[in-house]
C-alpha cells in the first residue's frame, strides 16, 4: 500500500525466492501445502495501523462491557453450554475489510469476531520466513504494544500453558492431523512444548482427562481448545467425555467464548467501522436493496455456508431464521499492486487477554475474487494468506 515500499518489493521479486520461502514454510507438513501463502505480505502505514488499532479497541470496549456480558448469555446453544466459563475469552479475533471511505482514504470494516483462537504460532513463523527470504524495510514490524518474537512466543506460551507443565497441557483438535490449520498445531507443539490431540484419543475417569503421551497415561490439566462445535456435529464424532461436563481441568480458552463472540456478536456492534447488520428473525421487511447485502449461518466456521448473491426466495426458504443473520455487503478496495491486477486485504487483529485484552500480532489475507478463500481465487497468484507490517 505504501507506493515506495510496493515498488521496491515488487521489483525484487523473483518466483525462485517464492518458492524457497514456501517450501521451507512447508517443511512442517513433510512438504504439503494446505493452503496457499501469498506472494507477498502487505506493508501499510500509520495511518491505516491507527484506524485499525482504535476500530480494534472500540470493539473490545464493548466486549467488555456488561451491556455485552449480558445480551451474549443466549448466543451459547443449551446443548452445548460448557461449565465453569472465565469473565473473558483468551483468545480473540477481529477482521477487518480495508475500504475506501468517502474522503478516498483507507477505512477498516468489520467483517468477522471471534472468541477462539487463531494461527497464533503460524503467524510468527510467518514473520520469520519472510524476513530470511525477503528485504523487510527498516522499522517495520507485525506485533503489537512493544511486543518482539521471542517476548511474543512467552506471552502465547503463558495464555496456553497457565500455570502448568507442558506434558499436562493438551492441543485439543478433531483429527489435527488432517486438519488445513495442522501447520499452526505443529509449530506450537514446537515452540510451547504440547501435543495436538485427537478429541476421540481423550480417556475419561471421574472428572479427570487422560491422554497418552509416550505410552503413558498422563493427565490433562488445561486444554488449549481448537475444536469446532459446528464440524464436532456434522462429523458425529463420538468421544469419552462430555463438554457438559464438571471436569478438573482449564480451558484456553473457554468453548463459550467461541459463540458469545462470533457472528452473533456482529448486529450489536456499533460505529463507522461496522456495517449494517440485522438478526434474520427480527426483520419485519427485506432490505430494498436486497443485492447489497450478504446472508451469514451464525454458527459456521470459515465462511461455509455464506450466500453472497442474495435474492428474497433464498430468504422465504429458511425456516431456522434465528440463526442467520443479513450483513450489508462491503466492497473491498483494490489495496496491493500485483503483477496482472491489484489485490484485496482482509485484516485479521489478534489479541491474547490474560489480564486485559492487548493486541498483539495480526494475520492477512487477499483475494481477487468475490470473496476471500479459495473457492473465488482458484488458478491465480498474489492472493492467499500472509502477514501485515506496520510502522
Amino acid at each position: 500500500m505504501i507506493p515506495e515500499i510496493r515498488k521496491i518489493f515488487n521489483s525484487e521479486y523473483s518466483d525462485k525466492t517464492y518458492n524457497s520461502y514456501v517450501k521451507e514454510l512447508w517443511n512442517w507438513t513433510g512438504g504439503e501445502e494446505d493452503f496457499r501463502v501469498c506472494e507477498t505480505p502487505l506493508f501499510i502505514d500509520q495511518s491505516l495501523s491507527d484506524s485499525l488499532v482504535s476500530a480494534s479497541e472500540d470493539i473490545v470496549n464493548f466486549l467488555s462491557s456488561e451491556e455485552f456480558k449480558e445480551i451474549s448469555r443466549g448466543a451459547v446453544p443449551d446443548n452445548l453450554m460448557v461449565p465453569n466459563e472465565d469473565p473473558h475469552p483468551l483468545f480473540l479475533q477481529i477482521d477487518f475489510a480495508i475500504t475506501r471511505d468517502s474522503s478516498g482514504n483507507f477505512h477498516p470494516k468489520l467483517i468477522e469476531l471471534q472468541g477462539f483462537p487463531s494461527l497464533y504460532a503460524f503467524q510468527s513463523e510467518l514473520d520469520r520466513l519472510n524476513r530470511k527470504y525477503y528485504a523487510i524495510p527498516e522499522g517495520f514490524g507485525t506485533y503489537f504494544n512493544g511486543l518482539e518474537e521471542s517476548s511474543y512466543l512467552s506471552l502465547l506460551q503463558k495464555a496456553i500453558l497457565g500455570e502448568h507443565k507442558p506434558e499436562n497441557v493438551i492441543l485439543l483438535e478433531i483429527e489435527p492431523h488432517n486438519q488445513k490449520t495442522r501447520i499452526d498445531f505443529y509449530i506450537t507443539e514446537k515452540k510451547i512444548g504440547i501435543k495436538p490431540v485427537c478429541i476421540t484419543e481423550i480417556k475419561k475417569s471421574g472428572r479427570n482427562l487422560y491422554y497418552n503421551l509416550n505410552g503413558k497415561l498422563t493427565e490433562i490439566k488445561r486444554v488449549y481448545n481448537r475444536v469446532i462445535f459446528d464440524e464436532l456435529i456434522r462429523k458425529n464424532i463420538k468421544y469419552d467425555f462430555d463438554f457438559r461436563d464438571e471436569l478438573d481441568i482449564e480451558w484456553a480458552g473457554h468453548p463459550n467464548w467461541f459463540f458469545r463472540i462470533s457472528k452473533h456478536s456482529l448486529p450489536l456492534v456499533k460505529g463507522s467501522f461496522a456495517p449494517e447488520c440485522f438478526y434474520l428473525h427480527k426483520i419485519n421487511k427485506y432490505p430494498d436493496n436486497l443485492e447489497d447485502y450478504v446472508l451469514k449461518p451464525l454458527y459456521s466456521f470459515a465462511g461455509s455456508g455464506v450466500i453472497v448473491d442474495l435474492e428474497k426466495n433464498i430468504l422465504d426458504r429458511i425456516t431456522d431464521r434465528e440463526n442467520y443473520i443479513l450483513q450489508h455487503k462491503v466492497e473491498y478496495a483494490p489495496l496491493i499492486e500485483t503483477p496482472d491486477e491489484y489485490s484485496r486485504a482482509e485484516i485479521r487483529m489478534m489479541y491474547i487477554w490474560i489480564n486485559k485484552p492487548l493486541v498483539v500480532n495480526n494475520l492477512l489475507r487477499t483475494s481477487k475474487g468475490k470473496m476471500m478463500g479459495v473457492d473465488f481465487n482458484k488458478g491465480k497468484t498474489w492472493v492467499g494468506s500472509n502477514i501485515v507490517y506496520h510502522p
